[in-house]
């Protein structure tokens, strides 16, 4: 039976600031249109929160049950070191779902956008669907995608609307820029794991591009996802505030470039975890000054 850390481990916590991120920039993305809803971002933070829990453990269970982790490089799972029996894992997978559907239902009935119901219910099927059921995505190379699509445009787009009913430019900017963040998190997971992946026949974009350019493709995601908040600076000037984190994205890209041992990789996650977190606070925070000091 798996310990209480062991069920914390498998949750997979560094990756909480990838859901929290697009929250916070759809938040602050409302408030500059003067219409942020406190209520309401508490609940998109929980959806997001409960969704990545819930695909962290249900990539544990799929992965476990393939075989897919028995020869891994990286943090405990639960299911492929036998901590937990697959099914108890498979039940806090759907545990979480439940969980961030019942808050979702909340949201939108709140926010009365009876139409992100059916988005909703999409993620939730994308978010198992990424490593499990016959045909899962994340084996064909597609999970980069539809990270980018739930955990960059969704995720952001969605907590605008449902506070301010409307998009600005800057919901569409910072939902690309988190979107490519959560790309790069991926990336960076993937290149590690290549030679086991290819393996077991998990054909992830890392592997299908191959080691160099994988590598290639993660420093280019980081780079544009820091490059596109300059598209706001001619109408708020105090966006330049998310340049503080730079050096922790050089520092990211460095490492993945040039690192021999895949192990060294593991760091990178919680790095490109805190890079978004870090751009979308301070991008907050350029909302809030601008706002109320010009």
């Amino acid at each position: 039976m798996a310990t209480p850390a062991q069920w914390v481990e498998g949750a997979r916590l560094r990756t909480l600031p990838m859901a929290a991120a697009p929250v916070i920039a759809g938040t602050a993305a409302a408030h500059a249109m003067h219409a942020a809803r406190p209520l309401h971002a508490v609940l998109a933070l929980l959806v997001a929160l409960f969704l990545q829990v819930g695909v962290n453990y249900a990539n544990d269970y799929s992965d476990g049950v393939r075989g897919t982790d028995d020869d891994r490089v990286g943090p405990l799972r639960l299911t492929g070191s036998g901590a937990a029996a697959p099914r108890e894992v498979k039940t806090a997978a759907f545990a979480c779902f439940g969980l961030a559907a019942v808050t979702g239902v909340a949201l939108v009935v709140l926010s009365q956008q009876w139409w992100l119901a059916v988005v909703g219910v999409l993620a939730i099927l994308a978010a198992w669907g990424y490593t499990g059921g016959k045909k899962p995505y994340g084996y064909l190379g597609l999970g980069d995608v539809f990270v980018f699509v739930f955990f960059g445009l969704v995720a952001t787009l969605g907590t605008t609307i449902t506070q301010a009913g409307r998009l600005n430019a800057d919901a569409w900017i910072m939902a690309v820029s988190t979107g490519l963040f959560a790309c790069a998190l991926l990336m960076a997971n993937n290149v590690r794991d290549i030679p086991g992946d290819r393996e077991v026949g998990k054909r992830t974009l890392a592997v299908r591009l191959g080691d160099p350019k994988a590598r290639l493709t993660f420093t280019a995601e980081l780079f544009v996802g820091m490059v596109l908040p300059l598209l706001l600076v001619p109408h708020n000037p105090w966006v330049l505030l998310v340049y503080a984190v730079s050096p922790l994205a050089f520092n990211a890209a460095s490492t993945v470039l040039k690192a021999a041992d895949r192990r060294e990789l593991i760091p990178v996650l919680k790095q490109c975890g805190f890079i978004n977190l870090g751009v979308t606070v301070l991008y907050a925070a350029a909302v809030v000054v601008h706002r109320y000091l010009g």
